[in-house]
């Protein structure tokens, strides 16, 4: 039996039965014999869990270090449920309330633990690596599903994917077990392990998603689900009008390190921080058009290459473990040309007023530039948006953070003919097409050399890395 008694007040903890007493006298009657039953019982009301290294993100008496975004009925609140053996502070999710409780703090490589209880037929998500915005994280962030599995949930058992179990990956990964929650109205832990792309999933011990996100490569779910590709974000709770507890809410940061063009699990470099291995000069115009290039002749193919080679070795070149470009010569080309399906990271920095871009299938452009410049009234929009679209929308979703004289990054998915672009963690770009800029009556190019634009100023690149998708 459980009962729900009112929200905390501000300073009330929940052991606090004196001054629980005034809300009524059925509730101090109830309150009395749960006292003598945990003292005939040798029973203490159990305390937050404290764990070396874990830093607990629930007070037991408010909703601070939260945010709700898109709140629903009475959305949550700092609750006091009185169980059989043991008086919780929770954090309450109401039946018809819910939208999008939010960590403020944003979170990269962790181990989060927590205890939560359903109702029967309850559904609630739990969001990682999120952005702070409402609606559905499943698709723009990591939603990992909160459910009854039972079989007595007749609300959902006919219609679920096995992608839409407790513990899901929505719509993407199914758990590998579906018996390791305890019957309803019973308390589970859950433990959620982050490192990279690497994510475990454990319900009372036992795990039940063991996965490699770099492993999905269905350009539907991909195009779909850009959010598995987020590295860093928020943690949530994403209520569905159901009755949820959580309570123990703590969470470890792992650190990660990063090394400047070592690359990550899954990738392959494209630039190897010490020579221009690789790379090739972008043939002068008209032949810098793919489809006049490709109708070259082999012999004049081979002079125009090396002239091309020869302007590239003038002006770019490898200082400190950084690809530097001088301003004065022409682009600069993967030496491959059948780049089809991938994922493109690549940091960069430009200087004032500075314009520049990055060729997909040797197609411009999603665009760079220091929004600072007054040369062109869409600087102000900021970088990552596919500047040559003229159907398909061609401006950034949002002016992401710029770093002004630093480094930002592109993390750039390219899936059939469309683009996801994130920025500095923001998602500019979402399934997008690309248009074909050499001849708008085609279609993307199939496949085509990755390339950085040369547009008359100073440019660095560094960390470049790809992992094609086949």
């Amino acid at each position: 039996m459980t009962r729900v008694i009112e929200p905390l007040q501000k300073g009330m903890r929940y052991t606090d039965y004196g001054e629980l007493a005034r809300f009524s006298w059925v509730s101090t009657m109830c309150q009395i014999f749960l006292i003598c039953l945990l003292s005939v019982a040798g029973c203490q009301a159990p305390q937050v869990v404290s764990e070396k290294g874990f830093t607990s993100l629930f007070d037991g008496q408010s909703l601070k270090g939260w945010t709700l975004l898109n709140p629903k009925g009475s959305g949550y609140s700092v609750t006091n449920l009185v169980e059989i053996t043991s008086t919780n502070a929770v954090i309450y999710c109401a039946k018809g309330g819910g939208g999008n409780l939010m960590s403020e703090k944003q979170y990269d490589d962790f181990i989060l633990r927590f205890d939560f209880k359903l109702t029967q037929g309850a559904n609630n998500g739990l969001a990682i690596r999120a952005p702070m915005q409402a609606g559905s994280l499943a698709f723009d962030g990591i939603e990992l599903q909160i459910l009854d599995n039972s079989g007595a949930n007749a609300r959902y058992k006919k219609k679920l994917r096995p992608e839409q179990f407790h513990g899901a990956v929505y719509d993407v990964i199914a758990p590998e077990r579906l018996n390791a929650q305890k019957p309803v109205g019973q308390w589970n832990t859950q433990e959620v392990t982050a490192i990279g792309r690497k994510l475990t999933v454990k319900v009372n011990g036992k795990i039940i998603i063991n996965a490699d996100l770099n492993s999905v490569k269905d350009p539907a779910t991909l195009l779909k689900h850009p959010g598995i590709l987020r590295s860093s974000g928020h943690i949530g709770f994403l209520g569905h009008n159901d009755e949820v507890y959580f309570r123990n809410i703590r969470i470890k940061e792992l650190s990660r390190v990063e090394l400047d063009n070592k690359t990550p699990a899954g990738f392959r470099a494209l630039f190897n921080g010490h020579s221009l291995a690789g790379w090739r000069g972008v043939l002068a115009a008209p032949n810098n058009n793919p489809i006049r290039r490709a109708k070259l002749k082999d012999d004049l193919l081979v002079v125009a290459q090396a002239k091309a080679d020869e302007t590239m070795l003038a002006h770019w070149r490898v200082v400190d473990g950084e690809l530097v470009f001088d301003g004065k010569g022409k682009s600069l080309s993967t030496g491959r040309h059948d780049y089809g399906n991938y994922e493109l990271l690549i940091d960069w920095k430009i200087g004032p007023k500075g314009d520049s871009g990055v060729y997909l299938r040797g197609t411009p452009q999603v665009q760079i530039w220091d929004p600072r410049t007054d040369d062109h009234p869409k600087a102000a929009l900021g970088s990552g948006g596919l500047y040559n679209n003229k159907i398909s929308v061609s401006d950034p979703l949002v002016k992401a953070a710029y770093f002004t004289g630093s480094w930002n990054r592109f993390r750039i998915l390219m899936i059939e003919s469309r683009v996801h672009v994130f920025l500095n963690g923001q998602l500019v770009v979402k399934n997008t097409p690309l248009e074909n800029y050499w001849d708008r009556e085609q279609p993307i190019f199939p496949s085509g050399p990755i390339e950085l634009q040369a547009h008359g100023n100073p440019l660095w690149f560094k960390n470049i890395y790809i992992r094609e998708i086949k």
